[in-house]
């Protein structure tokens, strides 16, 4: 599985056998919203249309486009692990904040 990226939404990309075509799927959101075509460049145009197309109509209905993320998680994790995050980000002379999004991002895109 493959994705594409416009506008800060991302596109999870399959190949479909029975329709022998590429198909996009909006990831990160409850709203559904699907695209496809015979090649990765006509992929990339109906992606970027369909995004923009999804924008528009929220405008037109007067109500907010979901987004895949706010950019804030919170989550629950052990005492200790907790004390090891903090000394490691204290000695990286980085905050707790961008300790964890350093990983993050280390971890994704590994």
């Amino acid at each position: 599985m493959s994705t594409m990226t416009y506008l800060g939404y991302a596109a999870r990309i399959e190949y479909s056998d029975e329709d022998q075509c590429l198909v996009g799927h909006i990831a990160g959101i409850q709203d559904v919203i699907g695209f496809h075509a015979d090649n990765v460049t006509d992929l990339r145009t109906v992606f970027e249309e369909a995004v923009d197309d999804y924008l528009s109509y929220c405008a037109e209905q007067g109500r907010a486009p979901q987004r895949p993320a706010s950019g804030k998680i919170s989550l629950r994790i052990q005492p200790e692990v907790h004390a090891a995050i903090n000394v490691a980000a204290e000695i990286s002379g980085k905050s707790v904040n961008q300790w964890i999004n350093d990983m993050l991002i280390q971890a994704v895109h590994n």
